[in-house]
């Protein structure tokens, strides 16, 4: 692969680069906002160089003469006809004439930004599709879904001509380090104008890629703060997954998935189903780990990730992985696609987490800020229940809301809200949690308002399996584990040699 004699941060010199090069040879085809991208390739000077064709087919009837009819202008479906349209005619046209000497390449963009009437989602398609080498007869691509922060027009249109040329450059120049790829697509312009929430590599240039760590790698650089994957591993758009859906989603660790996580989230779903607000409704299930959990050791592991993507999507989960702490800012995030009702799968010790002032201290309005946001549109959380003496542990770590038992102005840890102390056999639940003694009547609030559920109909069975107790077995070789997790996950482990595991065939 080609490199540059120096690396040229600048968006100008990053296209006149390429027009200098020339081995690369292409066509530019932009929809929806102008020509941004070939724009900035022609005021860089020597596009001749580099520009076989630069189009834009703005009207809708043109635009399916040449492409054919899509249901949507702005979709994944549409950037890809665009792609194969362009790229098979450039190769037919030029192939004889140039192939030997020249790698070709077909840029792509197809973009909604703000309209003149304003409030239209501001969002696009863009994508590369380019010879590795010349004569490449299969093709590499880069495709990513791209949205827009600015407040105006113009600055939209900006911000997508540099992505764009930010985009063609790292595919001719930065393959050999796909996190130097992914992070230079910000170059110039910042996550704070434009967010790049899914990224798909292939093609045999990309062939070792794993886009699923490709998209770890939008959160870690904060060009995103959520990517998607489908039980399949396939990367997805959150947008198309959930847009006017019911959401219902647990946080876990899931390292690894235990009986517990999935009968939390089929009771909860049970429960959920019988909203009247959801009824009736397309609803969606995810099961989401937090970029703090998987940099719990303050390294990425790799191997571990994907594992624990993998396993779910063994079970048959649609899987999120977010930078949202706060379950405010996870809601705030689902709000963007849709107005439907949103539930909350959770464990007591989630939700005394919820109740730990500290985390709202960047918050004007503190913990009151947080649920005013939290429940604001139709939000409810489900709350599994926990044995006392795990209960007893989680408050002895200290990691938690509750005070301590005894500490001044708390009452003995045995009480409960509005409930005398109860026995050890009793479950800890949503009802009789303590919480710090002046967050009890905000706390009876919710519960009488239903915002907070009880989970119902779970498995008394199962309550002592934790996800750490799995792990520790696993790593001692204690085969007791196999009846804490499930059947699919049993086979997954063994079979890749996860968390210790030795790899065997099953």
């Amino acid at each position: 692969m080609d490199e540059p004699v120096a690396t040229l941060l600048t968006t100008n010199r990053k296209a006149l680069t390429i027009n200098l090069d020339d081995s690369k040879y292409g066509t530019f085809a932009e929809i929806g906002a102008g020509q941004e991208v070939a724009r900035l390739f022609f005021q860089a000077g020597g596009a001749a160089g580099t520009i076989a064709k630069s189009m834009s087919a703005y009207d809708m009837t043109f635009s399916d003469a040449i492409y054919g009819k899509a249901p949507r202008y702005v979709s994944r479906e549409r950037l890809v006809t665009m792609l194969d349209h362009e790229y098979e005619l450039l190769v037919a046209r030029l192939g004889e004439k140039r192939g030997a000497t020249t790698k070709f390449f077909v840029f792509a963009d197809t973009v909604a930004a703000k309209a003149y009437k304003g409030n239209n989602e501001c969002h696009g398609w863009m994508g590369i599709r380019f010879q590795p080498a010349p004569g490449e007869t299969t093709p590499s691509d880069v495709m990513m879904h791209v949205r827009m922060w600015d407040k105006d027009n113009v600055r939209q249109q900006e911000a997508i001509g540099i992505v764009g040329t930010n985009l063609i450059y790292a595919a001719f120049y930065l393959r050999e380090n796909l996190e130097k790829f992914i992070s230079s697509l910000a170059d110039n312009v910042g996550s704070d104008r434009i967010e790049i929430d899914m990224l798909k590599f292939s093609g045999p240039a990309f062939a070792t890629v794993d886009n699923r760590l490709m998209s770890l790698h939008l959160v870690r650089h904060g060009l995103t703060n959520a990517v998607m994957f489908g039980p399949n591993g396939d990367v997805l758009q959150p947008s198309e997954v959930l847009y006017k859906k019911a959401i219902l989603v647990e946080r876990g660790s899931f390292r690894p998935v235990t009986h517990v996580n999935v009968d939390m989230i089929n009771c909860a779903t049970a429960q959920f189903l019988q909203e009247p607000a959801v009824q009736g409704k397309d609803m969606i299930v995810l099961m989401e780990i937090t970029m703090n959990n998987l940099l719990a050791d303050g390294e990425l592991d790799a191997d571990d990730f994907l594992s624990r993507v993998d396993m779910l999507g063994d079970i048959g989960c649609t899987v999120l992985i977010s930078n949202y702490s706060e379950y405010y800012r996870l809601t705030s995030y689902f709000r963007r696609y849709s107005k439907e009702m949103i539930g909350v799968a959770m464990g007591i010790n989630n939700l005394l987490e919820i109740f730990n002032e500290r985390y709202y201290e960047h918050l004007e309005g503190g913990i009151l800020e947080n649920f005013g946001r939290l429940f604001r549109n139709s939000v409810r959380l489900y709350v599994y229940p926990m044995q006392r003496a795990a209960y007893d542990r989680y408050l002895d770590t200290g990691h938690h809301a509750v005070p301590p038992a005894g500490a001044e102005g708390t009452a003995p840890r045995p009480s409960a809200i509005g409930a005398a102390p109860f026995a050890r056999e009793v479950l800890i639940n949503a009802r009789n949690v303590q919480v710090a003694p002046h967050l009890r009547n905000l706390y009876e609030h919710l519960l009488e308002n239903h915002y907070l559920e009880c989970i119902v109909g779970f498995n008394h069975d199962i309550l002592d399996i934790f996800s750490r107790d799995v792990l520790e077995r696993i790593r001692a070789g204690d085969k007791r584990w196999e009846s804490m997790v499930p059947s699919p996950v049993v086979a997954a482990i063994k079979r890749r040699g996860l968390f210790g595991h030795p790899a065997i065939a099953v």
